[in-house]
């Protein structure tokens, strides 16, 4: 148990059963009254954002979630299989926990899994990644004067969308939180 005065951004708790993480927090003491502490939390699992407000000195559940480094090794059916860089221990990750992230790995990437009692709670990737272009239809000539777009495909499978310039073949920078074009790479 600890305090709201000991909160911070980036920390688990433990509400209800289910864990959240703190992406905001204001201690705020108004002039009348007793000082609160407003935070704003993302559900670890669904993504869901919640506001919610402590009294100072109120006692929160923390969860401790370990983060570490591990490296993508291959798709097993739906699941996914990943090789501790520490203890080169595997432990296979369901598709449902790697959810979109799947779009952007590559065999041999790494990636950071965040655990909590020994199961997975979800996969994060670097901020972009370097991706090649497997198929894109080509853009035409009188297309250039506007800034358009057309969709392109990954060698991941994932389909983005990119300027009518890019060709296929052409490696690009991908943004793996939006999935946006970030530019091409030589």
């Amino acid at each position: 148990m600890a305090s709201t005065t000991d909160i911070k951004n980036g920390q688990v708790l433990k509400i209800e059963g289910q864990l959240w993480t703190i992406i905001d927090f204001q201690h705020v003491k108004p002039g009348k009254g007793g000082a609160f502490v407003r935070t704003k939390m993302r559900n670890v699992i669904t993504g869901r954002v919640l506001e919610k407000t402590y009294n100072a000195g109120a006692k929160i559940e923390t969860a401790t979630v370990d983060r570490r480094d591990y490296q993508y090794l291959y798709q097993d059916g739906e699941d996914f299989v990943f090789m501790d860089l520490s203890d080169y221990d595997q432990i296979t990750v369901a598709g449902a926990t790697v959810g979109d992230a799947a779009g952007y790995m590559l065999e041999s990437q790494n990636a950071t899994i965040a655990m909590h009692e020994g199961s997975p709670l979800y996969v994060e990737l670097p901020p972009s990644v370097v991706l090649e272009i497997t198929y894109t239809e080509p853009g035409l000539q009188g297309d250039r004067s506007s800034a358009g777009t057309k969709p392109a495909t990954l060698e991941t499978g994932k389909e983005i969308q990119v300027p009518l310039f890019v060709e296929q073949n052409t490696k690009v920078k991908v943004d793996t939180r939006t999935g946006d074009y970030l530019g091409r790479v030589s």
